[in-house]
């Protein structure tokens, strides 16, 4: 977004009075209730990231019940690092909660400038591709949390099984939910070069991630059910 472009968008939002909050803050019941309401935000991408979060947390919970076990001591490394890396991947998705509402604001104020200023163009082909950006990054992360879930499937303690699966299925929703929220934004987008390279980032992400957390969450089933 160049500076002319940030500087009309921020006069706009100071003009209409928006006030960020740290929604992530809230408590879940507040979360909740906020995104029931008619407020703008938290809507889809926050709900998303949250969801992602939780299910990447699932997956920290697995690992800690496995580390330090002698059962698994042939894993203990590498349950070390999952561990890092759904800790990263967790507190990422949090703060995508706030970041993808933040970025409501600026595409917002772009829609209300009247469409015979000339600048209204450029104002909102920058902050709909900025709105592209957060619910990007949750699908990304969200994708690197089923590759984690499926790696915990084989190498984290059997107990921790379903809350294994249930990670999965929470990440994969979270990825195709945040995949909707760019494909809204991509829509509008009058650079179409630019939207359907977005677009295929996107889609390469659901093809290879979604399919792979309903099979953990399948094969979680018949595990649980001890159908083989």
């Amino acid at each position: 977004m160049t500076g002319s472009v940030g500087l009309y968008i921020m006069k706009k939002i100071q003009k209409r009075g928006v006030k960020l909050e740290k929604l992530i803050e809230k408590s879940c019941l507040d979360f909740t209730a906020a995104l029931a309401s008619k407020a703008p935000v938290p809507g889809g991408g926050g709900a998303a990231a949250l969801a992602g979060a939780l299910g990447t947390a699932l997956g920290t919970m697995a690992a800690n019940f496995t580390a330090g076990k002698k059962k698994y001591a042939a894993y203990e490394a590498d349950i070390q690092v999952i561990l890092q890396k759904t800790a990263r991947i967790q507190n990422r998705l949090l703060a995508l909660v706030d970041e993808d509402a933040e970025a409501f604001a600026p595409l917002s104020a772009a829609y209300a400038i009247p469409k015979d200023a000339p600048e209204r163009a450029e104002v909102l082909e920058a902050a709909a591709l900025k709105a592209c950006q957060a619910p990007l990054e949750m699908a990304a992360l969200c994708g690197e949390a089923v590759g984690l879930l499926e790696e915990l499937l084989e190498k984290g303690s059997v107990l921790l099984l379903s809350d294994v699966g249930c990670g999965a299925l929470l990440c994969g929703a979270a990825l195709e939910s945040a995949a909707l929220n760019v494909f809204i934004n991509t829509g509008t987008l009058q650079n179409r070069e630019q939207a359907h390279a977005v677009e295929a980032e996107v889609d390469a992400l659901r093809e290879q991630y979604v399919p792979k957390a309903a099979a953990i969450a399948e094969t979680v089933r018949r595990r649980v059910r001890k159908e083989g």
